[in-house]
């Protein structure tokens, strides 16, 4: 089999998959609440091309697969596309990246199409300041949280953008109430990405003295979970409760990076954090063979950049999160 290595030997096992820009929610630091530049659906990949350029990273070793957005559940008929990409050879681990607005109403049919497991955007357990950072309701995605529980989605993880002056404030709170629903909670520093990263970034915590914390206020020790991802985990010693740390500024871990993301408009992006891309999309409306197109994927992958420059370059990035996908 041919494998993904790129020029740094790093293999590449993961890829997020955008499927929609949209979002039906606007948070403060990854979509100006007037934004309305999306899209047009001709623009998206259909499910067949996507469905195309997943079966190639597969077949060169690509097993992890997450779906993003924007917010993927806002996408028509997106269970029958992860039907689909479950179905290819390889993929024996499909996520999903979810605000939960609509999980309440979708868990079931995500698991019965094989998503195995949710990660969360959840910032804050107080509903007024979920309002001022989403301009949603927090119920929703609580309701959304327990239905993912109760069908067996598995683990629950909560991703909390930490904010100084925002929610900081919150870390004790959510820690206790991820102990409680046997969900793992994630903390992520603030990353520079487009206008509203940006702006976000002045409120930036970094995650060291909060991990100190939590050591001696729980007894915690190291942990490990499955995944694809960057975090480093931490577990009460004697309980289940997880904790982890993701922390692109204060601490990257671009030397392990092992994912590429692919946003719906087609284009690879190679890092978050640098220019470096490909845009599939015309080469797969012109009908590229599978076996063109591993070729394609291949010197792509071996263009990716050592390291993004978040901390050099903040303003380096012009483009909004969600338009990069997750």
């Amino acid at each position: 089999m041919t494998k993904l290595v790129d020029g740094f030997g790093r293999q590449i096992e993961y890829l997020r998959l955008s499927v929609t820009d949209r979002c039906d929610l606007r948070c403060s630091y990854c979509m100006p609440a007037d934004h309305r530049d999306f899209s047009e659906p001709d623009h998206w990949l259909t499910f067949d091309e996507t469905e195309q350029v997943v079966r190639v990273f597969a077949s060169m070793g690509l097993h992890h697969l997450r779906i993003t957005g924007g917010e993927p559940l806002v996408r028509q008929n997106v269970t029958s596309l992860i039907r689909r990409l479950n179905a290819i050879p390889g993929i024996d681990d499909l996520s999903l990246s979810t605000n939960a607005t609509r999980l309440g109403k979708m868990a079931k049919q995500l698991k019965q199409a094989g998503v195995s497991r949710v990660n969360v955007s959840l910032d804050t357990l107080d509903a007024d300041r979920f309002r001022q950072i989403t301009k949603g309701k927090l119920e929703k995605v609580l309701t959304g949280l327990q239905a993912a529980k109760k069908v067996g989605l598995s683990p629950v993880k909560i991703n909390m953008v930490v904010m100084d002056g925002v929610n900081v404030d919150e870390v004790d709170r959510m820690v206790e109430f991820c102990g409680q629903n046997d969900f793992t909670l994630r903390m992520i520093e603030t990353m520079p990405q487009g206008d509203t990263g940006r702006a976000s970034s002045q409120s930036y915590v970094g995650l060291h003295q909060i991990e100190k914390d939590l050591i001696r206020k729980h007894d915690m020790v190291p942990a490990v979970m499955s995944g694809g991802g960057p975090a480093r985990y931490l577990k009460m010693r004697n309980s289940s409760a997880t904790v982890g740390f993701i922390t692109p500024i204060s601490q990257h871990f671009c030397e392990t990076c092992n994912r590429v993301r692919l946003s719906v408009e087609g284009t690879l992006y190679l890092c978050l954090g640098q220019d470096d891309k490909v845009e599939l999309r015309p080469i797969l409306r012109a009908g590229i063979s599978d076996e063109d197109l591993q070729h394609v994927l291949l010197d792509a992958i071996a263009r990716k950049p050592e390291r993004h420059e978040f901390n050099e370059e903040p303003g380096k990035i012009v483009r909004f999160m969600s338009m990069t996908g997750g």
